[in-house]
């Protein structure tokens, strides 16, 4: 059934009946809403923000409303619908037989205005120029704060920034032309899928609200995704050590092993075959091992650093050695996992272990002198929030680390979701990048808060104050050859931040690459994409700005650069090995068992 004009601008009667019908679906909803929203699960109100007892209060009472009197409810969702769109054709109407016209638009493009009708349709192109006006003055009053802490400020204009995002008229059905064009044309069931989805995405997440962003019935994790072929051959309480089948006839002698993140699963570097730095590896005639850490549920709570670095880094380190027979091995440290390979590598130097030959950081921070981006977080005040969420819990529960990474770039990773789920009604894409992404881990109660507390806001790392395992760390023990790779436009680890840790290791080796693009686009970028370029120049001496201004640009991957310095590094030609030895059989089939494990509190 199409919508048909009665002449008066108004919804025909089909119409309006079918709205009525799609209205009768809200009962059901309401109910499924009202529950996920009275059974939530609760946590520390310091890490929601301010007033979070009124808000409560304000919802409680709404909702109390709506379950003794239903048909209040669907009478205002009915009235609010029916209005909106009426006056939506309305105006499409006017414009037709009056010729009526947008004036000059001048303003900044932005790709949430994409549809043609932010800038020809009078009532779009008023509400988009207001908006836009009204951002700029609000970010303006911000610039133009004197006298005040320059963290109090840059907390404002975070806080300030996420205000704006959050009142763009393309965030409401009212205001938004494609969702309110899907509306009319579905007859309102785009909006009945989008509360559809609302209150999946609630369900699924106890109360709290993280916008699905990938369809999870896409993708089956080792089938079409982290699908290299390898063995689990190592498993403690902390982690499963993969190993992966060769490719090639013959390996490089000295072994690699990977130690991604434990914020995320491994996968991120083994997505699929065309992207997947896995495979690239394997057929580059390594013997290429990866930690796929645990993900822990609140029995970890007195888990920290220091059985990170034991049963894990260290572990791992003697496994594969007697795997392979060699008393040596490299190894790759991302994000927080380079953070805290840096402090192992500090602790073997005073040990006197040598087995690591050569360690490459991709997009790892060392020195947290400048708190960047993630200033607004690291205030005593949301640090006692987490302190007191994983007292309870045990653990940091994943949503939260979501919602914070998220919220750093709330246009992308929340609002344009959120409204092609809940306005427009689809279903999320089947994107492998959003789905890892989505696909997050707890963190243990007192690793999060050493992180926290210790590296993040006290830079005790960088400082030389940081202790661990009875050793006082520091980056000058570091002294064994070191790759580095940054992002340029990274907002997790920024690249000058990253330069700046790695100029204080004690290695007379040092590369430093910085790739163009993102802390993940930046390091999954092969070289068949052909897409981003990266930077290199062998002096160090000054500081990041003068780094790049001597820099030389190459089109490309990264990934034949570093891979030309690490063969360098690994030895001569063997007979290629297969996983495990008799020591080690076989325990199951890679991706292995922990990578499946959702996150539990």
């Amino acid at each position: 059934m199409t919508t048909k004009d009665t002449g008066s601008g108004e919804l025909s009667v089909e119409t309006i009946d079918k709205l009525t019908e799609n209205l009768a679906k809200v009962e059901e909803l309401r109910e499924r809403l009202t529950h996920v929203m009275t059974h939530r699960s609760t946590h520390n109100a310091a890490l929601d923000g301010p007033n979070q007892e009124l808000f409560g209060k304000a919802a409680t009472a709404y909702w109390q409303d709506a379950v003794h009197n239903p048909a209040k409810l669907i009478e205002q969702q009915m009235g609010y619908w029916s209005k909106t769109m009426a006056h939506f054709v309305e105006a499409q109407k006017a414009l037709t037989q009056h010729g009526l016209s947008a004036p000059e638009d001048t303003g900044p493009a932005d790709r949430r205005f994409a549809n043609p009708m932010w800038n020809h349709h009078p009532y779009f192109n008023f509400v988009k120029q207001q908006y836009q006006i009204n951002s700029a003055a609000l970010m303006q009053a911000v610039d133009n704060v004197e006298d005040m802490d320059p963290a109090e400020k840059r907390r404002l204009g975070y806080f300030t920034r996420q205000i704006v995002d959050l009142m763009s008229p393309t965030n409401f059905l009212a205001t938004n032309p494609d969702a309110l064009e899907k509306a009319v044309a579905t007859e309102g069931q785009s909006l009945i899928n989008g509360l559809e989805n609302l209150i999946k995405d609630l369900e699924n997440n106890n109360g709290e609200l993280v916008v699905k962003l990938a369809d999870e019935q896409a993708f089956d994790i080792g089938t079409n995704i982290a699908s290299s072929p390898g063995k689990v051959v190592f498993r403690n309480r902390m982690m499963e050590v993969i190993q992966y089948a060769p490719s090639t006839d013959e390996v490089l002698a000295t072994p690699l092993i990977i130690f991604p993140p434990w914020i995320n699963k491994f996968y991120i570097l083994d997505l699929k075959a065309q992207n997947s730095l896995v495979k690239w590896i394997v057929d580059q005639g390594y013997t290429l091992f990866i930690v796929s850490w645990v993900n822990p549920d609140a029995s970890y709570r007195d888990v920290g650093l220091e059985e990170y670095v034991e049963e894990g880094y260290l572990t791992a380190v003697d496994e594969v050695k007697k795997i392979t027979g060699q008393k040596q091995v490299n190894v790759i440290g991302y994000c927080i996992a380079g953070t805290t390979l840096s402090m192992t590598l500090s602790i073997m130097k005073q040990r006197g272990d040598t087995s690591i030959k050569s360690a490459t950081f991709f997009t790892a921070l060392t020195d947290f002198s400048d708190q960047g981006e993630f200033a607004p977080f690291l205030t005593d005040d949301f640090i006692d929030g987490i302190a007191a969420e994983v007292e309870h819990k045990g653990v940091l529960p994943s949503v939260i680390m979501a919602r914070t990474f998220s919220f750093l770039r709330s246009n992308d990773l929340v609002y344009a979701p959120a409204i092609r789920s809940y306005m427009m009604g689809e279903t999320p894409p089947a994107f492998d990048l959003l789905f890892w992404n989505g696909d997050g881990t707890n963190l243990p109660a007192k690793m999060a808060l050493q992180y926290l507390k210790g590296l993040c806001q006290g830079d005790r790392l960088a400082r030389g104050e940081m202790e661990l395992l009875g050793h006082k760390l520091s980056l000058g023990d570091l002294d064994l050859p070191i790759c580095a790779v940054a992002c340029e436009t990274d907002h997790i680890a920024p690249w000058k931040d990253s330069f700046r840790g790695v100029q204080q290791m004690g290695s007379k080796q040092k590369t430093f690459l910085m790739t163009q693009s993102g802390h993940i686009a930046g390091i999954v970028n092969p070289p068949s994409k052909k897409k981003y370029g990266h930077y290199t120049n062998t002096d160090m001496s000054g500081d990041h700005t003068t780094w790049l201004e001597g820099a030389q640009f190459h089109e490309g991957s990264w990934w034949p650069r570093w891979g030309a310095w690490l063969k360098k590094r690994s030895g001569k030609m063997i007979p290629a090995r297969q996983p495990g030895d008799a020591s080690h059989p076989a325990l199951c089939d890679a991706p292995g068992t922990y990578v499946a494990n959702k996150p539990k509190t």
